[in-house]
């Protein structure tokens, strides 16, 4: 059993119309959290690319408007390629600290823009993605669907990394998976600011028994363009995500955080231990589980619209 080690949670605003110019940010932030002896640095939701809070995209129901299209190629223009220079950024800095990171980004594939979560460790740079499932409400419009071959866990000395991005939290089919696949340090990147957020985010600690890290941007009108659509305003000083990062302890307890204040890192340290405590009297995929009762079945084949035999 690992040590005691410390953690991060990196609330910043992203750039939305320069994505490079925000993984350099990412990259510094990665670095100074390091320095302050975090081994895990978790980023928020759409971070690179950008989360376009308040547009619409032009689309009334049965319309396109050309001015939604334009926003789109915009959009799918800032998005990013897994193997471009942002991607890289990231891998100098978390090869330079050792660090492991979790960050929210726009992924370009083709004419498809996804929600995706980057996992990047140390000297070993981009070690996985994962897809957002399912794209709530408006997001279903700009954003493609993952498959079931992006749900990895990955472990590390201090503890098994897994991500679920915004509210696919509230999908129990994908957070059993999860705690099946043994994450410890369960990390949600998220848009969602509401009050409400925190609950959930207590009550997966308390049903997986594992550390929460979850963390979403702090960001104002004035940090996207003028030609950005907001149904909240075009005031500059306009809060439109107001953070709310946090981390949570396997039983519950919010140990950092909920912090609304502005752009911030939130640490804590982290003690192993305490999930195998919390185990002790809940496992809800061992001791706890009815497998004569309930079983759930996962699809982790990738689903490609054309296969070539």
């Amino acid at each position: 059993m690992s040590a005691p080690f410390k953690v991060a949670v990196a609330q910043i605003a992203s750039i939305p119309a320069d994505s490079l110019a925000t993984a350099e940010k990412t990259a510094a932030t990665l670095r100074d959290a390091a320095g302050q002896g975090a081994r895990l640095v978790v980023f928020p939701e759409a971070l690179i690319g950008g989360y376009p809070k308040g547009a619409s995209f032009g689309a009334p129901i049965g319309m396109r408007k050309p001015e939604g299209r334009e926003a789109f190629a915009r959009y799918h223009a800032a998005a990013i390629d897994l193997d471009g220079p942002e991607v890289a950024l990231i891998a100098e800095a978390t090869a330079e600290t050792g660090a492991f990171a979790v960050i929210g980004v726009i992924e370009r594939d083709g004419g498809t823009v996804y929600c995706t979560a980057l996992y990047f460790d140390g000297a070993k740079g981009l070690v996985g993605k994962h897809r957002k499932l399912m794209p709530t409400a408006g997001e279903r419009l700009i954003w493609g669907f993952g498959d079931g071959s992006t749900l990895p866990v990955f472990k590390t000395d201090f503890g098994t990394i897994g991500a679920v991005i915004c509210w696919e939290n509230y999908m129990p089919a994908l957070r059993m998976h999860m705690y099946h696949q043994g994450v410890t340090l369960y990390c949600a990147p998220t848009a969602d600011d509401r009050d409400t957020w925190i609950s959930t985010m207590q009550h997966i600690a308390l049903e997986g028994r594992c550390f929460v890290l979850t963390s979403c941007q702090h960001i104002t009108r004035a940090a996207y363009p003028a030609d950005h659509e907001c149904a909240l305003g075009d005031a500059p000083e306009t809060v439109l995500m107001r953070g709310g990062s946090a981390i949570v302890s396997p039983l519950g307890k919010v140990i950092a955080g909920p912090d609304f204040s502005g752009e911030t890192i939130l640490y804590a340290t982290l003690d192993p231990v305490d999930v195998a405590r919390g185990k002790y009297d809940f496992d809800c995929t061992g001791h706890y589980a009815r497998p004569d009762v309930f079983q759930l079945t996962v699809d982790t084949k990738a689903k490609p619209a054309v296969r070539e035999a």
